[in-house]
């Protein structure tokens, strides 16, 4: 295992901890990227509502941002600490995102596009939140904007030193306080275009977190706002240079680095992590995933693959035989996350087909459905006690190996929304006690929506579904998440326990166990 791996290791962990307090739906450390977009609006609502009373005018700024803190308190002072500790927390929360992207191993791949679009983000909040301190213009503006011109003028922008506009009062004219009001207008609506860049290339972006995560979060926001209100320094004044200054470290902190270094350092830091971020998607090697493959000749572009893909990766083109249907699924292999969550959703994915070796409309090579048939055949064969149970796993999850017994069989799959329902009533026909589903934490499937469309499938909401005539007692869904395996086996134990007590009748409408054909076990 590398070092990312543990690490990695360690995160889920952490995770998991967190799972059991807040529940994986509301779990901050997995809807990061949802988070971010839920403070980027408490910034942009709360700059709105500053913006209203600021005057744009170099000398009244200050006056008018200090007026919103003292004469409209306590909302004008909590919106101002919303502004900006919203602004703060975004941060953390990109950083965290980015982190846990690179742990996760999602810098490579099919992911490489989102990777790389997020690259800018990091540029876009750094210049709109420093742009933000400009606007109060007290003497931590000052400092910041001076530190800003003397970084840029090391590379020659302009033919004149841009730090001069800031060595008096008098040189700084409104024309200059315009052009910082348009940056901080600007950069957000350039930061937003980019966040809606970065999620092109998944299908139903969480864009929003849940309603009680979004609550926590508003909540903490503003008992911070309430608590520790934000005030401005001294108005600027260039012939005055102040002994101390709280900065904001959070964007602030280039300025000291490049005082304790130099102009030209920082260039050669701020370029070098670009370049690293930029070129790791191709750093090192990694083995090109399976990518799921389209059978002509079994597709009828019903187009629920094309639905139910999480990222993209399915398009419906003319189909290579009019006469079959007028169009058919077609995979984009840059695209392809390799999850199977598209043959689960295709109705020719089932067992119950006549032919021995069947081909389904969309499969995974090395995984396919007509395999998964024979699989599950030989493992129904080989139970010899009861009640018998069959588990379902994934293979992001808990290894469902370490429950397999002589009672129990254990199969494992991509993705449990790879599962498609109708092996639930394939097994129960064929000898099964009982069915148990599990996966991913609650909320939290690494392929985005295996789970959602999977429990959607068995509740009869989604195609394909389970049918209504199968005994959902028999049936049970627990999703254990990674190193869960206890979990997990006492889940399989307590659904074991209820199967034996069983009311006479529920297997009424099942149909008799048939012998397996041995012919059915592999396509």
């Amino acid at each position: 295992m590398t070092l990312r791996e543990r690490a990695f290791s360690l995160w889920q962990a952490t995770e998991s901890r967190l799972d059991r307090a807040f529940g994986a739906g509301a779990n901050p450390l997995r809807r990061l990227g949802a988070i971010a977009f839920l403070l980027f609006w408490a910034a942009a609502a709360s700059g709105i509502y500053l913006y209203i009373f600021l005057d744009t005018s170099a000398a009244g700024a200050w006056r008018s941002v200090e007026a919103v803190s003292r004469e409209q308190w306590p909302i004008g002072s909590v919106i101002r600490g919303l502004h900006r500790y919203a602004s703060d927390a975004l941060v953390v929360v990109m950083f965290a995102h980015l982190l846990r992207e690179y742990l996760a191993g999602h810098a490579r791949g099919f992911r490489w596009f989102s990777w790389i679009s997020g690259v800018p983000l990091i540029v876009l909040l750094y210049a709109s939140g420093i742009g933000g301190y400009w606007l109060v213009w007290d003497q931590l503006a000052l400092f910041s904007a001076t530190a800003t011109a003397e970084w840029l003028d090391w590379i020659g922008m302009t033919s004149e030193p841009f730090a001069r506009n800031f060595l008096s009062s008098e040189q700084v004219i409104d024309r200059l306080f315009t052009l910082f009001i348009f940056l901080h207008i600007g950069l957000p609506l350039a930061l937003l275009a980019g966040m809606w860049v970065h999620v092109q290339r998944v299908s139903r972006p969480d864009s929003f977190p849940s309603r009680n995560l979004a609550a926590g979060t508003a909540i903490a926001l503003v008992v911070l706002a309430a608590a520790w209100p934000v005030q401005s320094l001294p108005q600027a004044n260039p012939a005055q240079v102040p002994a101390t200054l709280a900065l904001d470290w959070f964007y602030l902190f280039p300025h000291p680095v490049m005082y304790a270094t130099s102009p030209g350092a920082l260039w050669a830091m701020v370029t070098g992590a670009a370049v690293l971020l930029l070129v790791l998607p191709w750093l090192g090697r990694k083995s090109r995933l399976p990518v799921a493959v389209v059978s002509a000749g079994d597709c009828n572009g019903c187009g629920r693959c094309f639905a139910d893909c999480p990222y993209s990766a399915i398009v419906l083109v003319p189909h290579t035989s009019k006469h079959l249907a007028p169009r058919m699924a077609e995979v984009q292999p840059a695209l392809c996350a390799g999850c199977g969550i598209c043959a689960g959703a295709c109705p020719s994915s089932t067992p119950f087909r006549s032919s021995d070796a069947f081909a389904s409309g969309i499969d995974m090579p090395g995984r396919k459905i007509a395999a998964l048939r024979g699989e599950l055949e030989r493992a129904l064969a080989a139970l010899r006690a009861g009640p018998r149970v069959v588990v379902f796993g994934c293979d992001r999850a808990a290894d469902v190996a370490a429950v397999r017994a002589a009672d129990t069989a254990a199969l494992s799959l991509i993705c449990a929304g790879m599962l498609p329902p109708s092996f639930v009533e394939y097994a129960l026909r064929n000898g099964a006690d009982g069915v148990l589903v599990t996966g991913c934490a609650d909320g939290a499937c690494d392929y985005r929506f295996g789970q959602r469309w999977l429990e959607e499938r068995f509740a009869g909401t989604r195609e394909p579904h389970l049918r209504a005539n199968v005994p959902r007692e028999r049936l049970r869904v627990v999703w254990a998440g990674n190193g869960s395996l206890p979990e997990l086996a006492n889940c399989v134990a307590s659904f074991r326990a209820s199967l034996t007590e069983r009311r006479p009748g529920d297997e009424s409408i099942m149909r008799p166990k048939r012998a397996l054909q041995a012919s059915h076990a592999q396509p």
